[in-house]
């Protein structure tokens, strides 16, 4: 069917503002939002840092009525993202059938609480009774589903369209958008609220990826410098956390409506690598099957990309990988390229990756302006294109890839474009 898809709304949490202007301000300026992990005791840690979101009361932002009680930390950074999209583009359970709306997130799949699991044993111990869980309530497990923030989104709209939930780690994001994106595209769903939430900040994940050798254990001392994309001395990558919706819109309901059009998304690819689980193919394939099917599902050329938001997570592999995959995509147009990453700025927020680099795209296409790479202070000769160099740079945006690469090997890509009435 190919109906077009536009988005309509934004709304964000993260660890450089609690909602979308002030991300994006935040992106423009090229402020960091990495400081010391307070969230956890991180004594004796190797790494004791993060991208962590400041000051966020999700009560404070969203009626208690639709239903957050069973929300752990990454869903509220969800919700919150959610309501504030939905508010922003004006749709509420009356502007479309229910059965016509629809919702997709990229979360991880969560676990118990090491403390809850310790308490549990400690009791089971003491009273050798197997009635030791009776201080939990049943419905506790609601919290550790992937899907409980999703559901919960729908209930604001009495949506009772596609629910998706992919759980494909730092691409989730990009899998939901552009899967939303093809649900409308498609004809099945009118409106589709997408995006991403997570938060890989305890202290498994500090100490699991420490393990894998992914995260930079160099500035401790030094947060805000420590997240370093493309640089000669990158070291590691910095977790963050957040969440990161938007509502996509089938254009000609969005015009009915007089909704104000943000950007249109144009294009999807996905692939995998089939290579080792934690690394990049250093010939960048994979990722050049993303990028070029997005471009090509776009009704696009290369040359017809003005910016690219990179996967960029700062480690050695990953932005060698990317940057090999971005010279085979675009040949000689690579240099005329402008390239960043918004994990320099905010860390990784692993599933909600994709959206926060989503959101750049449709900052640089609305305000003329390209957030830059931060913590550039060693060029690294092996890459040599043009990553915005720690300023934001003015720059006419028409079309914009982002690039999404993940554990286990999957990539997505995301074009995004200036809505123009005629295509």
């Amino acid at each position: 069917m190919n109906r077009r898809v536009v988005v309509t709304g934004v709304g964000a949490v993260t660890p450089l503002g609690n909602d979308a202007p002030s991300t994006w301000q935040g992106l423009a300026e090229g402020r960091s939002g990495v400081g010391q992990l307070t969230s956890i005791d991180t004594t004796g840690f190797e790494v004791t840092i993060a991208g962590e979101v400041k000051d966020f009361k999700l009560s404070d932002v969203v009626p208690g009525s639709v239903g957050l009680r069973h929300l752990r930390r990454p869903g509220e950074f969800g919700v919150g993202a959610a309501w504030e999209a939905l508010r922003a583009s004006g749709v509420g359970k009356e502007t479309y059938d229910g059965a016509d709306m629809g919702v997709a997130m990229g979360t991880s799949v969560d676990r118990p609480d090491l403390q809850w699991l310790v308490d549990v044993g400690a009791l089971r111990d003491e009273t050798g009774r197997d009635d030791a869980f009776t201080p939990y309530a049943p419905s506790d497990a609601l919290a550790y589903s992937q899907n409980i923030a999703a559901a919960v989104i729908a209930r604001m709209l009495d949506a009772t369209g596609p629910l998706l939930g992919p759980s494909t780690a730092c691409s989730g994001s990009g899998h939901a958008v552009g899967e939303a994106f093809r649900s409308i595209q498609e004809g099945d769903a009118t409106l589709m609220l997408a995006g991403g939430h997570d938060s890989l900040t305890s202290w498994l994940d500090l100490v699991g990826f420490s393990l894998l050798g992914a995260l930079t254990k160099e500035y401790n001392d030094d947060p805000q410098r420590a997240s370093r994309p493309f640089d000669g001395k990158r070291s590691g990558f910095v977790l963050g956390e957040g969440g990161v919706v938007f509502v996509l819109e089938e254009l000609e309901a969005a015009r009915a409506r007089g909704a104000h059009i943000l950007a249109e998304v144009l294009g999807y690819g996905t692939s995998l690598n089939a290579w080792r689980v934690t690394d990049s193919p250093p010939d960048g394939s994979g990722a050049i099957e993303s990028m070029q099917g997005a471009i090509s599902d776009a009704g696009l050329e290369p040359a017809d990309i003005d910016y690219v938001v990179a996967h960029g997570t700062s480690t050695h592999g990953n932005d060698l990988s990317e940057t090999t995959a971005i010279r085979k995509v675009f040949g000689d147009d690579a240099q005329r390229l402008l390239i960043s990453s918004p994990k320099s700025m905010a860390g990784h927020l692993t599933s909600a990756g994709a959206a926060l680099s989503m959101l750049a795209a449709i900052g640089a296409i609305n305000h003329g302006l390209v957030p830059p790479t931060i913590n550039q202070e060693t060029p690294d000769r092996r890459l040599g294109l043009d990553f915005v160099p720690n300023t934001a740079r003015e720059r006419d945006v028409r079309h914009a890839l982002v690039n999404a690469f993940a554990f286990g090997g999957t990539n997505v890509g995301l074009v995004v474009g200036r809505y123009e009435e005629e295509r």
